[in-house]
């Protein structure tokens, strides 16, 4: 900055040494912000809230890589790659999740295959691009009211919730999305083993967002020695096991139970990458991709994934500057790129941000974590890791899914006023019943709308009326 140089100091080279200074300054601040988004705030609660997207990621990409034969191992590297890049840029745990109306689409309808899949990403982000390059994803994250975001956030939470529930109750079919029957009580993924890993969570976790436990020590005064190293190692023994990650211990539980289920596929496992080719799409495949996957994916990444994080994001981290131009840009890029080569079409997701908030994520380094993790397994293990994945116990993914909704769910407690929970309710009702976030968003806007014309005729025509 050249006004801030000293005069005695001679600038033979003005322009020149004025463009070093600031390209070595905007180099060591991009250096420095990225340190200071990975920074861990807590090693064990990063490292537990890496693991509270999983209950939707792992369900949704094994059963794509069962039946559809989507490759894993790609999947696995480029979103390992989101993962830490989004850690990097934006400092929060922010979620990188399967594009869930394409995925549902392609395990509904069989023709509907990885050339499919690949071509609605394609268009989905290509439109997500668009909109955030021209801000127009600005435009539409100001006009649309918070009570309308939350009832599309209480819907996805209550939606992930009953899926945990059923995930719990009844013997999964991961491949074809079905449900078998109910699950036994006993057994390797039994109904008491998941029954036990919810209480523990529940246990360590609890219903708060605080890391860890006070020492209550401090203010004993007059009390006796005795009494006051007693209560100092019951609050000990208290702050160990509050700071557990409840949901890493589950995880890791889940993947030693899937040895144990089948140890005869540790002979299955190859190592190395897969093997990473360009897709080929047809005439076809973009039509299709666009009419089944697209058309009815744009509505839920643009409610869910851009506005919906955005919003999120603001509430969980209000010192952090987010915009929705960024989200719906970074949406357009990951897709631009990774479902060329076979990644499964991504997006940010307000259900993965509050599922790992809710386990202790709290930095970028959580999702680092996470994308070093799946970078390291792609590389490593490939698309045989699906055959691991096949038997981890479905009754643990459901239990991880449920905090994620309920976490979600629970951020509706803002609404404060009645007219502002009606258009919520109103907004959640249409979108569970219908199964679509769109319908959910139009029926909310149109009530909204409604009542804001309402108001506004009240006033206008009973001006001295008390409302």
């Amino acid at each position: 900055m050249a006004n801030q140089n000293p005069s005695s100091i001679p600038i033979s080279n003005r322009e020149t040494t004025q463009t070093d200074q600031t390209t070595g300054f905007s180099a060591k601040m991009i250096v420095q912000k990225v340190k200071t988004n990975l920074v861990l705030r807590s090693k064990w609660a990063e490292l537990n809230g890496a693991i509270g997207d999983l209950g939707t990621y792992i369900p949704i990409v094994l059963s794509l890589t069962l039946s559809r034969n989507l490759n894993l191992g790609t999947t696995l590297i480029f979103t390992g790659i989101y993962n830490i890049l989004t850690g990097a840029i934006y400092g929060v745990p922010m979620p990188v999740q399967p594009m869930k109306s394409i995925a549902a689409e392609a395990l509904k309808d069989d023709s509907f295959g990885v050339p499919e899949i690949m071509a609605a990403g394609i268009l989905t982000g290509g439109v997500l691009m668009v909109l955030g390059v021209t801000r127009l994803m600005q435009l539409v994250y100001t006009l649309i009211p918070i009570s309308v975001v939350r009832g599309i956030q209480l819907a996805q939470g209550l939606s992930f919730a009953l899926t945990a529930v059923k995930y719990i109750r009844k013997a999964q079919d991961l491949p074809k999305s079905k449900a078998l029957g109910d699950r036994n009580w006993l057994g390797l993924d039994g109904l008491i083993l998941a029954i036990v890993c919810l209480c523990f969570i529940v246990i360590v976790n609890g219903d708060k967002d605080d890391d860890g436990c006070e020492s209550g020590g401090d203010n004993l005064g007059s009390q006796k020695r005795v009494e006051e190293d007693g209560r100092n190692r019951r609050s000990r023994v208290r702050s160990v096991v509050f700071s557990l990650p409840s949901g890493f211990i589950v995880f890791v539980l889940g993947v030693v139970l899937a040895f144990a289920r089948r140890p005869e596929m540790v002979h299955e496992i190859k190592f190395g990458p897969s093997s990473m080719e360009v897709v080929k799409l047809s005439k076809h495949a973009w039509k299709k991709g666009f009419v089944k996957g697209t058309i009815p994916q744009l509505p839920l990444s643009i409610l869910n994934s851009v506005i919906g994080v955005c919003k999120l994001s603001k509430d969980l981290f209000p010192e952090k500057d987010f915009s929705a131009t960024s989200l719906s840009v970074s949406v357009g890029l990951m897709n631009l790129v990774g479902s060329w080569f076979g990644a499964m079409p991504c997006c940010h997701g307000a259900g993965g941000l509050a599922g790992q908030y809710k386990f202790g994520g709290r930095s970028g380094g959580c999702v680092a974590i996470l994308g070093g993790a799946k970078l390291v397994l792609g590389l490593v293990l490939g698309s045989s890791l699906a055959h691991i994945l096949r038997q981890f116990p479905v009754g643990i993914l459901g239990v991880l899914l449920l905090f994620a909704g309920i976490e979600l769910a629970t951020c509706c407690r803002d609404i404060n006023s009645k007219q502002d929970s009606f258009v919520m309710l109103v907004c959640t009702t249409f979108s569970l019943v219908g199964s679509s976030a769109a319908l959910g968003f139009l029926c909310g806007m149109i009530v909204y709308v409604l009542l804001r014309l309402r108001n506004w005729t009240s006033d206008k025509l009973f001006p001295n009326m008390a409302p």
